[in-house]
């Protein structure tokens, strides 16, 4: 009954920018911690960058100083600003959601993945 849903991707030149949104529908109370993750063929899904409810955020030192996560809980948005693109930051990018629904706890949520395409 939850659903996370992404889009901005697209392709842009190396050194340009990019703006993700992830929103989220459906069925619950609230949602806790949330992160953007990416994954580039052939790589492991790594964690790019993370935020608290309140907040609070964290970056993989690969993307510290140029990109920034934030998120509105009035509606249910999380966003990803990425600047000074490299060619390695090409990946799918997907968001995730630790979810706490009105009966059953908490789970976490993925959406589908959007790609980010950086061409030099």
């Amino acid at each position: 009954q939850v659903q996370l849903v992404e889009s901005g991707g697209g392709l842009v030149q190396a050194g340009g920018s990019l703006g993700l949104s992830c929103a989220a529908s459906g069925t619950f109370l609230r949602i806790n911690d949330m992160g953007w993750y990416r994954q580039a063929p052939g790589t492991k899904r790594e964690v790019v960058a993370a935020i608290t409810r309140g907040g609070s955020t964290n970056y993989a030192d690969s993307v510290k100083g140029r990109f920034t996560i934030s998120r509105d809980n009035a509606k249910h948005t999380m966003y990803l600003q990425m600047n000074s693109l490299k060619v390695a930051d090409a990946a799918v990018y997907y968001c995730n959601g630790r979810v706490l629904a009105v009966v059953g706890g908490v789970r976490a949520y993925w959406g589908q993945g959007t790609q980010v395409t950086v061409s030099s």
